[in-house]
């Protein structure tokens, strides 16, 4: 099996952070608290979706189809208590919402919109990777 090209996306060498791993709390990491939640196989679209623009609740539910209305409302409900989008309620008959971006969620989005181009440039390459992985007898 050829090897898939990887796209390597940095314009720049990535400032590299020093961490010292053993003495991280770990029942209080920030970055595990973080990742876990914006992480979840939802959030990433819909922040994709709402850094484009406002929506209506209506309007996410068509543009991601294959989501419940009952995880559409816990993930806008999760992203909006991160600080990430805003709920709007319209007085209208019937009460009418809008989600949008804040700017907390604007500053995540652009090094998410980063490793999104990543992982779309790249998914051969790591489908090609695995395949390699799990034909190994190892």
């Amino acid at each position: 099996m050829a090897a898939s090209a990887v796209v390597n996306l940095r314009s720049k060498d990535p400032p590299l952070r020093d961490v010292d791993l053993s003495n991280l709390d770990f029942s209080n990491c920030p970055v595990r608290d973080l990742i876990s939640q914006i992480g979840g196989k939802w959030s990433v679209l819909l922040l994709e979706t709402l850094a484009k623009r406002p929506y209506r609740f209506g309007e996410l539910r068509r543009l991601v189809p294959d989501i419940s209305q009952r995880m559409l409302t816990q993930t806008l409900r999760d992203l909006q208590r991160d600080g990430y989008v805003d709920r709007e309620v319209f007085p209208t008959k019937p009460p009418s919402v809008e989600y949008r971006m804040t700017d907390l969620g604007y500053s995540l989005y652009e090094p998410l919109a980063l490793l999104l181009n990543w992982a779309e440039a790249n998914h051969e390459a790591v489908k090609a990777a695995r395949a390699r992985f799990d034909q190994s007898p190892d």
